[in-house]
């Protein structure tokens, strides 16, 4: 039985969006303040952290194949996001927008290429590693657009 891959073309129809949003953004609008403390940068940032804990996890388990990822439960995404703010605002506003895209273009390509047995596997248990990472940039993407009247 073929498994679902309907998620790369989403995530390709995001990461090409987040592109073509970094390409127009001037440094002045990756400086703008965004809700809650953010900047656009820092939100861009953000996407890259939680792409790049994608991309930990799938290259943690693509050699053996035989351990699970561990899950992230909802009630540690917010401590974390919190954690992770200073971090994702420290960062250059242009270094942060050139990483959510290198990031977002690397996951993609692992997720694309996992085999059959590892998204299987992913799938039974629960979806520790989110294939999808479309869904988490249109949401930001979203939010920048709205707030620069884009």
């Amino acid at each position: 039985m073929s498994v679902d891959r309907s998620y790369i073309a989403r995530n390709d129809t995001e990461r090409t969006r987040l592109r073509a949003l970094v390409a127009r953004l001037s440094d002045t609008d990756l400086a703008r303040p965004m809700p809650a403390g953010w900047t656009v940068a820092g939100v861009l940032a953000h996407l890259a952290f939680w792409d790049q804990r994608a991309l930990a996890l799938l290259e943690r388990d693509l050699p053996s194949k035989s351990a699970a990822a561990p899950g992230l439960r909802d009630e540690d995404v917010d401590w974390i996001n919190d954690a992770a703010k200073p971090l994702c605002l420290a960062l250059a506003p242009r270094r942060a927008a050139d990483l959510a895209v290198a990031i977002a273009e690397e996951v993609d390509r692992k997720v694309a290429a996992l085999s059959e047995d590892f998204i299987t596997r992913n799938a039974a248990a629960g979806g520790p590693v989110n294939l999808d990472r479309a869904e988490h940039r249109r949401e930001h993407l979203r939010e920048i657009d709205q707030h620069l009247g884009s």
